[in-house]
């Protein structure tokens, strides 16, 4: 069973910690980060109203963070593509040693299913790096579509959008 639950910083933090600065997360860009960083930089998301951050677990452990947040309030603020109803997200699935096959895919499909659980969301925005090419392969099967690359904050981006009806008719929300 697949849970999304609110992050709680003040628990949450040194595991966030061990996710986001493991090598496999690079595309995370918080490589340096100390623990107090992370502490801090969610703690920021906690205070803002245009972002959420959520922890998720399989089988009741901890197995990714996933977060929403308004694009209009966002880096992406200004973009000319933007519509009313559109919700950002990033998902990072922890790193193991242990890859099991089709478990990113069902953690993907459960936070795309999250996001659109509120009927005022129309589309999903993503930012991939265009480096990250095992993201653009989920985002793919997914259904969404690059609209264009854009510069970001340390990264040039996908920027990507996916409605309710290319979700419902991609490999992964036909299989939600």
């Amino acid at each position: 069973m697949i849970a999304v639950e609110p992050l709680h910083v003040d628990q949450h933090a040194a595991l966030l910690h061990a996710w986001v600065t493991h090598p496999r997360s690079v595309y995370w860009q918080m490589q340096d980060a100390t623990p107090a960083d992370v502490a801090r930089d969610y703690a920021l998301v906690a205070d803002s109203p245009h972002h959420d951050a959520f922890l998720g677990r399989v089988d009741g452990t901890p197995v990714f963070l996933a977060e929403t947040y308004d694009p209009a309030h966002s880096e992406l603020a200004g973009a000319s593509e933007l519509r009313a109803g559109d919700l950002g997200m990033h998902l990072l699935v922890a790193p193991t040693e242990q890859p099991v096959a089709g478990f990113t895919r069902r953690i993907f499909a459960a936070v795309m299913t999250h996001c659109f659980t509120d009927p005022a969301v129309r589309r999903v925005v993503v930012e991939p790096d265009v480096r990250n090419t095992r993201i653009a392969t989920l985002n793919v099967e997914a259904g969404f579509r690059v609209v264009r690359e854009m510069p970001l904050h340390g990264k040039t981006a996908a920027l990507s959008f996916a409605t309710r009806a290319d979700w419902d008719h991609s490999t992964l929300g036909g299989a939600a």
